[in-house]
This record gives C-alpha cells, sequence and structure tokens, in this order.
C-alpha cells in the first residue's frame, strides 16, 4: 500500500521487488554507497539500451531496457544488495525525468495547434481512458494495470505511464506489461499507419494529426510520420507535445484519488488544512514538472538546449525502466495472462479510429 504524503510517495510496505531504502544511515555518503550497486547495473542496463534504441528506434530504447532487465531477472536475479539502488532508480530517477521532460514542453503549444487539433486530441484522450475503465473491467483486469494502459495509449507511451506509476506506485509486473503492451502496438503503427495513411489519400496535416494523436511514444510517432512525409512531423510532434501535456490534469487525479482511498473514513473535523490537503495530494515532482513548462514557455530556457535536454530526459526513463525491468519477475507477468495485451489492442484499435472518425467531423480530414 502508498500513501501521497507531503508531496512524496511513501513506501508503506514493498512489492515484487522495490524495497524501501533503510532509515539506518541517512548521510549523503551513506545513502550513495547504499543505491550505488543497484543504480549502476541501472545505469548501465539503461546505457547498453540506449546505444540499442539509436541502432533500431522502431523499438525504442525504454523496450531494450525493460526487456532487458525481465531477461536478466529471469536468469540471474539482482542481489539484495542491489534492490535499493533499483528501487531509487525506478522511482526518483523516474520522476526526475518527467521534470526534464517540462523543459521542452510550452503551454502555448496548446494554443498553436488549432482549435482543429483540440477536439481531436481529446476525444480520443476519452476514449482511452473511458475505454480503458469499461473494457478493463469487464475482462477482469485490475485497475492499476487497466489505468497504465489507458493512460499509455491516450497520453504518451512510457512517459505517462511513468508519470502515472510514480502517483499510484503500480507493481513492477503491472508497468512492465503496460510498457510492452503499448510499445508492441507503437512499432504495429510505425509500419502500418503510413501505408494505411496513403491508401486513405490523407494530406501531411491529416496524417500529422492522425499520428501525433494515435501513436503513443514520441519517437514513434516521429518514425511515422516522417516516413509518411517530413511535412508531416513538425505538426504530429506539435500535437503529440500538446497531447504529452495531459500528464498534468491526469496525475493529479489520480494523485487525489489515491489519497482519498488512504484516508478511509476520515471525518470532517479530522481534517486537515486546505494548504495540507493540497500538499498531500500533489507529488512535488508535478509541482517541478510545471515549474520547467513555465520556464520554457518564458523563454528562460534556451531553445539550443532543448535537443540535449530531451536526449537527457530519454535516457533517464531508459535508465528508470531497466530498474523496474530488473526489479519484475516473470511468473507476476505470467499471471496476468493475455488480457491486458487484448486490451492494448482494443484500445489502440479505437483511438486509431476515433482519430480519424473525429478529423471527418471536424472537416479537418483530406
Amino acid at each position: 500500500m502508498d500513501l501521497v504524503g507531503t508531496g512524496t510517495i511513501t513506501r508503506v510496505a514493498p512489492r515484487t521487488g522495490r524495497a524501501p531504502e533503510p532509515d539506518s544511515d541517512r548521510s549523503f555518503q551513506g545513502r550513495i554507497s547504499v543505491r550505488l550497486p543497484g543504480f549502476g547495473l541501472a545505469l548501465a542496463l539503461g546505457g547498453v539500451a540506449t546505444l540499442l534504441g539509436h541502432l533500431a528506434p522502431v523499438v525504442g530504447a525504454p523496450v531494450f531496457a525493460i526487456l532487458g532487465g525481465i531477461a536478466i531477472e529471469h536468469f540471474r536475479q539482482p542481489s539484495r544488495s542491489a534492490r535499493v539502488g533499483l528501487g531509487f532508480a525506478s522511482r526518483s530517477v523516474l520522476q526526475r525525468s518527467i521534470i526534464v521532460l517540462g523543459t521542452g514542453l510550452s503551454f502555448h503549444q496548446v494554443v498553436t495547434t488549432g482549435s482543429s487539433s483540440l477536439p481531436v486530441l481529446l476525444g480520443t484522450l476519452a476514449v482511452a481512458l473511458l475505454g480503458a475503465r469499461l473494457l478493463g473491467r469487464a475482462l477482469s483486469i485490475d485497475n492499476d494495470l487497466r489505468t497504465l494502459i489507458g493512460v499509455g495509449t491516450g497520453i504518451c507511451g512510457a512517459s505517462a505511464i511513468a508519470a502515472t506509476d510514480a502517483v499510484i506506485s503500480a507493481s513492477e509486473a503491472d508497468v512492465s506489461y503496460a510498457i510492452t503492451t503499448i510499445f508492441t502496438f507503437n512499432v504495429i503503427a510505425v509500419l502500418t499507419f503510413p501505408t494505411i495513411g496513403r491508401l486513405l489519400s490523407l494530406s501531411l496535416h491529416s496524417f500529422g494529426l492522425w499520428a501525433g494523436t494515435a501513436v503513443n511514444d514520441m519517437s514513434s510517432v516521429v518514425a511515422a510520420s516522417s516516413i509518411f512525409g517530413r511535412g508531416a512531423t513538425s505538426f504530429a510532434v506539435v500535437v503529440k507535445l500538446t497531447r504529452t501535456l495531459m500528464i498534468i490534469p491526469i496525475s493529479l487525479v489520480l494523485a487525489l484519488w489515491r489519497s482519498k482511498q488512504s484516508r478511509p473514513g476520515e471525518g470532517l473535523a479530522q481534517r486537515p488544512p486546505l494548504v495540507s490537503r493540497i500538499r498531500g495530494v500533489m507529488p512535488v515532482f508535478i509541482v517541478w514538472f510545471l515549474l520547467a513548462v513555465t520556464a520554457n514557455t518564458f523563454g528562460l530556457i534556451p531553445r539550443a538546449w532543448h535537443g540535449a535536454l530531451s536526449e537527457v530526459a530519454q535516457l533517464m526513463i531508459t535508465v528508470a525502466l531497466a530498474a523496474i525491468g530488473l526489479s519484475t519477475r516473470l511468473r507476476d507477468i505470467r499471471r496476468t495472462g493475455l488480457r491486458p495485451l487484448a486490451l492494448g489492442a482494443m484500445l489502440w484499435i479505437l483511438v486509431a479510429v476515433t482519430s480519424l472518425g473525429l478529423q471527418l467531423a471536424t472537416g479537418t480530414l483530406g
């Protein structure tokens, strides 16, 4: 069980591999020495996954990281001393990567995408989240897993799953299965979307809007749109960045929901002051994410830094996902069965069809 405390997520009881850090040595040097074995392992695997991701961008570094971690854990389980560092990488590094992602976003981008893209973006997001809830429940998939698959499909793949996991703290099996499911259909989208777009005679603008709203990961959005035509890429990226901003309200709603779950039966007289309640449902990393977006909006972050910061964020996410993979037990994933994969397939098709349907309805398909 996890509680959303004063802006941070507090581990009450460890789950399937993530161990809480010991309280015996809180000095900086002590924390480094305790975290180093596991963090070093995750960092090494993340570096290898990043190189493989450059060689095979259709697959992407996050997939190599988490699948590589799962494979290593299956054949040689990391030592007990590595668990603290793996927990740090899968939680704190993950949260900081979301903050770095914010340095490449601007609130102004939501407006500049125009009224033609917002109905499609919000419509596909609603379909993904509602579909995950209803279809996931019909398939008897647990709440955390269907939430992760829903936000991964509706918002931005691994980044949304990372942000959501940082709030709800799902099990490693759920995170691994959600990311694997999402990226499976990312690869399929990259291979099929350009051909389908040409068969439908989509314009560069329409295909960019379709890819930006129906393909989950940024690297896959860029890959699919660049295959279709260079002019589609810039629009697809702007739509995708706007879609990424949906991490903020979704994370806040989930944090509030989880906070209420953790305090059942609390009476009005027992409720803390308003400021304390706000702090309790807003994890610190989301506040820093908002500040990063604001700084970029006002031009405090030079454009020349965006490329490097994006690479840093991607590496941090890759390291965090490597740690999650190294903490994941295959038997937990096997127990999940094929139902989450079926949910991912249905949501992917629903979002893709909804995006084209909304473009047709709003007169932007062409």
